[in-house]
């Protein structure tokens, strides 16, 4: 007879088929009832709806919504699949923000189907799917993107209504800039007689600096004979100008937040003390704080550690591959690791110091933070050399975070124009700011984005002669509440106003 362990063994195998053939929406009879059953009392799967499932770990706390979140748009698909087959699509102002490279999942994912009864679905942690019945757009209108049925992106900014220009300036200049010519645009405006349409897309592209696509717009169908007033549905001038179509809506969205969010950081944030004249002190503060900063960096990250680890991990008297079954050894692992990756850090401020530029020395450095990071764990056995070269490879969520990181292909494209970014900006408090906010963002590692995003915020610190300032683990829900407002609603303040009321450096270690 089969031990309670080998039930389970035989359950997971069968999620694990699933999963395999790329399953991630599970229907009750995708399952058998027992498999189900297991598999829900030991916390591999989670219900969302009646008759539907989602993969989730064990460990995961009441409430985290962290597998729901990763789980969201496959869930979406799959459902929205089973119910309508083909004949639905995501409203044209979500089908925008999917082009436009913003994946946040939505509080409420409004859908337009033929065969719909216009039902509201609620979801997991206060999200919802409405689906209402309207005509969809014409095949040759629509794209698939992920499993996503969506509108193309001509036809998303002809359909989409005026006021996205006012709610979601982001996503809808990041789109304009993908447009090469207006072509499809035309084609669409003139089958539809759609004039005031046409002006309201003039007046856009005009204030991101599209100005010939504007005019080719307005001649093309004043010589239709449509009369066409040019009208601005943006409130404010564009942050920045695309002259050109873009190839990357991240790098174009990146841009955008960086410009639109310069100036709330330099209304909240502190003006910069400038260099420390005593270079040699402002260097022995960083020694002298080490400890607490490791305490509360790591804390925040989920790690159990104390003064005595820390500095015995930081005098070199714990050995990893002697205390291989030492059931501290994670802890210490990354302990040591924060020592190594702070050394390098210490090294890029010096340079800084000297007068480098700031996002000069990270960009050409922060490989090697990284590196320092993990070796520890390299040397251990537990990850391969191979893991620590270059970004990640995978997807990867932020835990209990709406936002969706971009994909292993953009991350290649960004992190150049990230630094492009740093280098560039000539206002300390900004690179502080948002050099921490824009690097988390991107998550262009598999592991350590928090840690590094913390170095690098300190290393802008320095670059402005602000003091190293520690992020205390008391207030880690502040600090992701902020973050989370900066990532899903494009607000800065928040997350500006806490690094700027943090204490002085001197936040205790237990």
């Amino acid at each position: 007879m089969a031990t309670p362990s080998e039930k389970l063994a035989e359950s997971l195998a069968a999620l694990k088929e699933l999963q395999d053939q790329g399953m991630i929406a599970m229907r009750s009879q995708d399952l058998t009832r027992t498999h189900r059953e297991r598999l829900l009392r030991n916390g591999f799967i989670q219900a969302v709806i009646k008759g539907w499932y989602i993969p989730c770990r064990p460990d995961e706390t009441p409430g985290d919504s962290t597998a729901w979140y990763a789980s969201f748009w496959q869930f979406c698909s799959a459902y929205l699949d089973s119910r309508f087959g083909d004949a639905w699509c995501l409203s044209p102002e979500q089908s925008i923000s999917l082009h436009a490279g913003n994946w946040t999942v939505p509080k409420q994912l409004i859908v337009r189907a033929k065969q719909s009864s216009n039902n509201v679905i609620a979801l997991p942690h206060g999200t919802s799917l409405l689906d209402i019945r309207a005509e969809l757009p014409l095949p040759r209108d629509r794209l698939k993107i992920q499993g996503l049925h969506t509108y193309t992106l001509p036809a998303a900014l002809i359909s989409c209504a005026p006021e996205l220009y006012r709610r979601n300036p982001t996503d809808t200049r990041t789109a304009l800039s993908l447009i090469g010519d207006a072509s499809d645009l035309l084609v669409r405006l003139l089958d539809g007689g759609h004039s005031t349409i046409a002006g309201r897309l003039a007046g856009a592209f005009r204030n991101t600096g599209r100005d010939n696509v504007a005019d080719d717009i307005l001649e093309t169908m004043k010589a239709a004979g449509y009369t066409v007033r040019e009208s601005d549905p943006f409130t404010t001038p564009g942050p920045m100008l695309f002259p050109r179509k873009t190839s990357s809506p991240y790098v174009s969205r990146i841009r955008l937040m960086w410009k639109t969010m310069r100036e709330p950081v330099l209304d909240h944030f502190p003006e910069p003390p400038g260099f420390p004249t005593n270079k040699t002190a402002y260097l022995k503060r960083l020694e002298d704080i080490y400890t607490s900063d490791a305490y509360h960096s790591l804390s925040i990250e989920g790690y159990q550690v104390d003064r005595e680890l820390i500095e015995r991990v930081k005098e070199g008297s714990w050995n990893p591959e002697e205390n291989e079954h030492d059931q501290n050894q994670r802890n210490a692992l990354a302990a040591r690791g924060y020592w190594q990756s702070f050394q390098a850090v210490k090294t890029s401020i010096e340079k800084i110091l000297r007068d480098e530029n700031p996002g000069s020395s990270v960009k050409k450095d922060h490989s090697t933070w990284y590196r320092e990071l993990f070796a520890p764990s390299v040397a251990a056995g537990i990850l391969k050399p191979s893991d620590l070269a270059g970004y990640r490879s995978a997807p990867v969520h932020v835990r209990r975070s709406m936002h969706v990181p971009p994909n292993k292909e953009a991350v290649r494209d960004l992190m150049p124009a990230f630094f492009e970014l740093l280098e560039e900006e000539p206002e300390a408090q900004v690179r502080v700011v948002l050099g921490h906010f824009i690097f988390v963002y991107i998550h262009p590692y598999m592991d350590g984005n928090g840690r590094i995003g913390r170095f690098l915020m300190n290393a802008m610190m320095a670059s402005g002669g602000y003091p190293w300032t520690v992020i205390p683990v008391d207030q880690r829900d502040d600090y992701m509440s902020a973050l989370e407002s900066a990532s899903v609603d494009q607000d800065i303040v928040p997350f500006t106003k806490f690094l700027a009321k943090l204490p002085t450096p001197d936040v205790q270690c237990p």
